[in-house]
């Protein structure tokens, strides 16, 4: 008797640690996105600060930054505008975070940022 009651504890802790496990995975899986995003745009943020207004230089290292942080996005989604007092950088892209092949969720990130 004692047997059959460990078992079943046993099944209870597998079920819970690979519940754990997959929580931890699905969390990563979404989490690396919004900190990629994050991450971006701060830096961004920092790049358009210190541009001085040369739009040319700013687009591309705002796509080096985009490589970097492998966000898919090109040169032609990228658009700086400089006006008198400011320098305003746009882009947005998606990317689709996909759980085990069970699950699909397409996440829209916008960067609006004027310096």
């Amino acid at each position: 008797m004692k047997m059959l009651r460990n078992e079943k504890g046993f099944i209870k802790v597998l079920f819970v640690i690979l519940l754990l496990i997959f929580l931890g995975y699905a969390g990563f899986q979404f989490g690396m996105p919004y900190f990629r995003y994050s991450a971006f745009k701060s830096d961004v943020k920092e790049l358009t600060r210190i541009s001085l207004g040369q739009v040319e230089r700013t687009k591309t290292q705002v796509l080096e930054k985009a490589q970097e942080f492998k966000i898919p996005i090109s040169e032609k989604d990228i658009k700086v505008t400089k006006t008198e007092a400011t320098v305003i950088v746009r882009t947005n892209w998606s990317e689709t975070v996909d759980i085990l092949g069970l699950y699909q969720k397409r996440l829209d990130f916008d960067i609006n940022i004027e310096e």
